[in-house]
């Protein structure tokens, strides 16, 4: 979309208001908004300059003493918001470092653009691909509370499976998924049929294509709304929007839309499957006539991933919380190795009738995941295993939650807390810098920022602490 497309916008619904979005190290969006007559008075200075505002009031950015920021609109996110009471226009922005007019080396959509240019650059394609899934909870409602007297959490939720005795208003109808029921009962079990096509119907209206929505496994509210691949940083704003879309038609259906990855105890959590490859001068390079259809490109980029998931996890399962659901079984891929069937691997090769959906699919992230970051990181530990060759060995055609001792012990696994995690980016992450995608300033601030969540943790007491322990 063009700057002359965004002012027909804005004549044509009347748009009152600009609102620039850009995205934070957590992956919260942050948002500013002006009149849009401010864009009218000429439209070209205005993307030219873009918004001034403080960089220093986000978190893990730089402090008080370099806080001037640039917020740079791209015409091409522009859609029209579908939530707020006026005619309001959204517009997806890169974050400017005045001082030198590039893009902010903290700022995740500039890293992700960053990513797709060294792709260019090193000649081994042109384009990467990404398409996520990320996993959510629909809840009725949350309460939560932490202080010096004690720390709780609650779900409210008619459609879980502790709810069939319960009284509502004097009665309950008894149709809810149970423990790992979820995939795929019709209504009345599935609850969230009317919020998903909501959902759906919103997405499409701001230009983000759905392919499917459905129940997911747990009970409780799980869901998926499947979207369509799309470039690197073009399907990060994607995620980020239907993010946005989803917990705001939730919010309005008077219920809470969370991307936890482990909100409840027992049943499977909310991942964000990776679906990835590189494309050069309209050639699919991840197809070919080895394994499950994969080129030799394609098993080196696998290799790639597998030699730095460790580290990967840091950025890619970026909460305490992430390694709740990265425990074996309920289906959560801890093993690091490779399958064409096999959902307990770490990375599936989906089964495709035509070799331009040849693809890998990286199920070990989370959507708690920055999407720029993650789709970034997975792609320069890909590239660093094509530059070496890395050879991920044999595929994995067993089920890898059930092997011998001997063979168990020969899998690697993902990291077991996010503690592990930030030590492993720590001692590898030279993958992560080459052609400056990430910088060392973002590596050494990201580690401490994240370093905080390991510490808060890791000092407050756990309610299971007093089951445990209190009576010995």
């Amino acid at each position: 979309m063009s700057i002359q497309n965004v002012v027909n916008l804005i004549e044509e619904f009347q748009v009152k208001f600009i609102d620039l979005r850009f995205t934070d190290t957590k992956g919260k969006q942050q948002h500013v908004s002006l009149p849009a007559r401010i864009v009218l008075e000429d439209p070209e200075e205005w993307f030219e300059n873009g918004q001034a505002f403080d960089g220093s009031s986000i978190g893990g950015w730089k402090g008080i003493q370099a806080s001037d920021m640039q917020l740079k609109p791209d015409a091409a996110t522009a859609f029209i918001d579908p939530f707020y009471d006026e005619p309001t226009l959204v517009l997806t922005c890169d974050v400017i470092d005045p001082a030198n007019g590039q893009g902010y080396d903290r700022d995740p959509r500039s890293i992700a653009k960053r990513a797709e240019a060294y792709l260019k650059s090193s000649g081994l394609g042109d384009t990467a691909y990404f398409g996520p899934e990320p996993e959510f909870f629909v809840f009725d409602g949350i309460e939560f509370e932490t202080d010096m007297s004690g720390t709780r959490y609650k779900i409210h939720s008619e459609e879980a499976a502790w709810s069939s005795g319960k009284s509502y208003d004097g009665q309950n109808t008894g149709h809810r998924p149970f423990v790992k029921g979820g995939y795929f009962p019709v209504a009345p079990v599935d609850s969230g049929q009317d919020l998903r096509s909501a959902c759906t119907l919103i997405l499409e209206e701001i230009g983000i294509p759905v392919e499917v929505h459905h129940h997911e496994v747990a009970t409780a509210g799980q869901m998926e709304i499947g979207t369509r691949f799309n470039t690197l940083t073009r399907r990060a704003d994607w995620t980020q929007d239907l993010k946005y879309v989803i917990q705001n038609v939730a919010h309005n259906f008077g219920k809470t839309a969370t991307f936890m990855p482990k909100p409840i105890m027992g049943d499977n959590g909310s991942g964000m499957h990776v679906h990835q490859s590189i494309w050069k001068d309209g050639q699919n390079l991840f197809a070919g006539d080895g394994y499950a259809g994969l080129s030799d490109v394609a098993l080196y980029y696998i290799g790639g991933i597998i030699k730095h998931a460790k580290a990967l996890n840091a950025i890619t399962n970026p909460s305490t919380n992430s390694y709740k659901r990265l425990v074996p079984h309920f289906e959560a891929p801890t093993k690091l190795a490779y399958s064409a069937k096999n959902r307990s691997a770490s990375i599936r090769i989906p089964h495709v009738a035509s070799s331009k959906g040849r693809r890998i699919e990286a199920r070990f992230p989370d959507p708690m995941a920055n999407p720029y970051l993650c789709f970034a990181a997975l792609l320069m530990a890909g590239l660093d295993g094509i530059q070496n060759k890395i050879h991920p060995g044999d595929p994995a055609d067993k089920n890898l939650y059930d092997l011998p001792p001997e063979e168990d012990a020969l899998v690697p696994t993902v990291c077991a807390s996010l503690e592990e995690a930030l030590a492993a980016l720590k001692a590898d992450h030279e993958f992560l810098t080459r052609g400056g995608v990430f910088s060392q300033d973002w590596i050494d601030s990201y580690i401490a920022f994240k370093e905080e969540d390991v510490r808060r943790i890791r000092m407050a007491p756990h309610p299971l602490e007093f089951e445990m322990y209190y009576s010995l």
